[in-house]
This record gives C-alpha cells, sequence and structure tokens, in this order.
C-alpha cells in the first residue's frame, strides 16, 4: 500500500516519494515535488485515475535535482539542460557530479530510457537564480531550505580569501561576521569578480544596503503573520517570505536590466 493508501502497483505515491528524500531533504515537500514536475524536470506516470506513480529512477532524479539545487545553488534552467541532454544520450563533458546526487539519472514518463548525466558543474557567480518569472529569474522554491553553516577556517579555505580581505568584507557588510555558509563562498566569488573591474568592498556596500530595504518590506508583510497563533500561520507566512523574496529579486534585476540599455547605448528608438 502506498502512503496515501493506495495499492502501489507501478510505483510510489507522491507521499510514499516525500517520504523517501525527507531524510536527506527535509525542507522538500508535496508542493515542491509538484513543481518541479509542472516545470518538466520528472515525468511520472499517472493512473487511469490521476494519480502520479514515481518510479525508484523518478525518485533518483528529484534527489539529482534537489542536490543540484541546494549544493550548487544551479538555476533550474541549467539543471533542465543538463537532463534533457543526458535523455537525449547527449554525452555531457567537463562536470562534477553534484555531491550526493546520483551521476545516473533516469528520465521519461515511465522512468525508462536510462540517461548517463554526468552531474551538474560547480555554481559560477550569478548562479543563484532559477527558472520563474522568466528566463533566468528566480523562484520561489530557491529561497529558504538547510543553512550548512561553517566556520570562520573553513570559509578561508574554500575561498581562498585571505583573512585581511575577509575582515574587509565583514567590515563592510558583504559577509556577516561569525556566521558563515555557503552563501558567504558565493558572495565572496562574486566580489572578487567584480574586483577584476576595479571595484572594491567599500564602493559595494550600496548592495547591502539596498539588500537590507528589500528584506525591511519584506518583513513588514510577514511579521503580522509571524505573530498569529495559528499554527498554519507560520507555513503561510514562509511561504509569504520564498515568494516575495523571488518578486523582490526579479523586480531589481529588472530595473537594472532595464537601466543597463541606456548605459550601453542600447536605447530604444521612438516611433
Amino acid at each position: 500500500m502506498t502512503a496515501a493508501g493506495r495499492p502501489q502497483r507501478g510505483g510510489s505515491s507522491i507521499g510514499a516519494v516525500l517520504a523517501q528524500l525527507r531524510s536527506e531533504f527535509p525542507d522538500v515537500t508535496i508542493s515542491k515535488i509538484r513543481f518541479l514536475e509542472s516545470e518538466g524536470l520528472v515525468r511520472p506516470a499517472r493512473t487511469a485515475s490521476g494519480y502520479r506513480q514515481f518510479t525508484s529512477a523518478d525518485v533518483e532524479r528529484l534527489r539529482y535535482v534537489l542536490a543540484a539545487q541546494r549544493d550548487r545553488y544551479l538555476p533550474l534552467k541549467v539543471i533542465r539542460e543538463q537532463l534533457d541532454a543526458a535523455d537525449a544520450g547527449v554525452p555531457v563533458r567537463a562536470l562534477r557530479a553534484v555531491d550526493g546526487a546520483s551521476p545516473g539519472v533516469a528520465g521519461g514518463a515511465s522512468g525508462s530510457g536510462s540517461a548517463s548525466a554526468a552531474g551538474v558543474g560547480a555554481a559560477g557567480v550569478g548562479a543563484a537564480g532559477a527558472a520563474g518569472s522568466g528566463p533566468g529569474m528566480p523562484a520561489a522554491e530557491q529561497f529558504g531550505g538547510p543553512v550548512h553553516r561553517m566556520t570562520r577556517d573553513e570559509l578561508l579555505v574554500r575561498t581562498g580569501l585571505e583573512p585581511s580581505v575577509l575582515a574587509e568584507l565583514e567590515q563592510n557588510g558583504l559577509i556577516r561576521a561569525g556566521v558563515y555558509d555557503q552563501d558567504s563562498v558565493q558572495v565572496a566569488a562574486t566580489v572578487r569578480a567584480m574586483a577584476e573591474y576595479g571595484l572594491d568592498p567599500r564602493q559595494l556596500r550600496g548592495f547591502r544596503a539596498a539588500a537590507d530595504r528589500e528584506v525591511g518590506l519584506v518583513e513588514q508583510v510577514v511579521t503580522p503573520l509571524y505573530r498569529q497563533r495559528d499554527p498554519r500561520a507560520r507555513g503561510r507566512a514562509d511561504e509569504a517570505v520564498r515568494e516575495l523574496a523571488a518578486l523582490s529579486v526579479t523586480l531589481h534585476t529588472l530595473l537594472v536590466k532595464a537601466g543597463l540599455r541606456d548605459v550601453a547605448g542600447n536605447r530604444v528608438s521612438p516611433r
């Protein structure tokens, strides 16, 4: 029997799949699995009654996608391209397997037709967005999830920063002192890339200030929800935080994009 009490014939129910994934991905939800299905990243078969039936290959595919998002901060667009290439039998070169994810990913509606994706490479600067409201835009599912802390020494090893440089990033608010995680690694990589254009951490403080203002707006909206005694209110608040975060980053990206058209001299000629 499945977790929902229905006979498990050709595969597992979505509830059973959730139970299998929860130990490795504590924050995964049925809504998240449905979202990944809607994005074409997994294609479970359906019974005549419309119930999803996930094969073991479908579960491995989901595990691969979740690990790629969590460990490498890869956009869903990139993950989908890798999976599609693997499904088509196209060799994928110069890629590293995602930590903890199976390098062999099977696709197809029924889970047949295995693909030998070599894995997903380490995310580069700006690879935190997922396919949301538009190409390259973030999805709400990207925000939240478990945070893997690290020590200061671990951060220095991961980033190759000198202690004095890390101290400068902390002084300018780009990395929170004493609170280090994978995001800190990404921030350090981004700041290093921008330094190649002559921008130093002091000049980047405006990004910190802008981010704090956006966080403040989100906080105004969700604080009343978190104060409610209804146990379901926290879930609604968490969902609102994710949605607003994605919308905020999307709006910021679009406004910067529009402003840079003028900088690049690509003005649209009026008719």
